[in-house]
């Protein structure tokens, strides 16, 4: 096959990758209950908002500047992206859920090939150096896989849009062909993202939709919660 990196591609990038993302909503369950998020535009327009106005100056761009780190084997830069990455992350569920996912990513990729960078931040992790963010993690492999940057990137944005996608069919609730819809519309903004994730200045990392970070804060004291985050 011409394209050998395509297995390594949906692997990396399976929603049902045994990590635990399923049990994370990103805050869409505060959404749900307070009625913010109720049908399929609501539902539409908050993930469009969160890939646009969050994920792409966050994790995504963690993504793009692990893997670059990553390409020129530099674990100082992966430390301090780490770091920086646990620092925005001022929401302690989404905190910790990025770090439980990353951890557990290593967990499985680590089981098929050793790679001397990923046991030097497996060492840092270990002396609280880092803390093995998913986003950090994702880039990583994404160049040790072979992977380009930018079907890395774009795997990236799928596998969060189709995660809020699912829990928002199973949250407002939603038909499953309402939410087929919305990954359908999803596919030419994916692209742009991906786009605009490349040029931005790494000045511009870490803006962030203050509603979408009080909302995973007052997550963790809902009365009925189904998800972690």
């Amino acid at each position: 096959m011409k394209n050998n990196f395509i297995g390594s591609l949906l692997h990396l990038s399976d929603p049902t990758l045994p990590i635990g993302g399923f049990s994370h909503s990103h805050g869409l369950e505060t959404y749900v209950q307070l009625n913010i998020v109720h049908d399929i535009a609501t539902a539409e327009s908050f993930i469009i908002e969160n890939l646009k106005s969050n994920i792409k100056y966050n994790d995504a761009s963690f993504v793009r500047l692990a893997y670059e780190a990553a390409a020129s084997n530099d674990l100082n830069e992966i430390i301090l992206l780490d770091q920086e990455c646990t620092a925005l992350k001022s929401a302690k569920e989404i905190r910790l859920a990025s770090q439980k996912l990353g951890i557990r990513l290593i967990k499985i990729f680590k089981r098929y090939k050793e790679y001397k960078l990923i046991e030097r931040y497996e060492a840092a992790i270990a002396k609280n150096q880092a803390s093995g963010h998913y986003c950090v993690s994702f880039g990583i492999y994404g160049f040790l896989l072979g992977i380009p940057i930018e079907e890395t990137l774009y795997a990236y944005y799928y596998n969060t849009a189709i995660g809020l996608v699912t829990n928002s069919v199973k949250l407002v609730p939603l038909g499953q062909l309402d939410g087929q819809d919305i990954m359908f519309r999803l596919q030419n903004l994916l692209e742009k993202l991906v786009s605009e994730t490349l040029i931005i200045d790494k000045s511009l990392v870490g803006m962030l939709d203050t509603g979408l970070d009080i909302r995973c804060m007052q997550h963790e004291k809902l009365y009925s919660r189904l998800y972690m985050s």
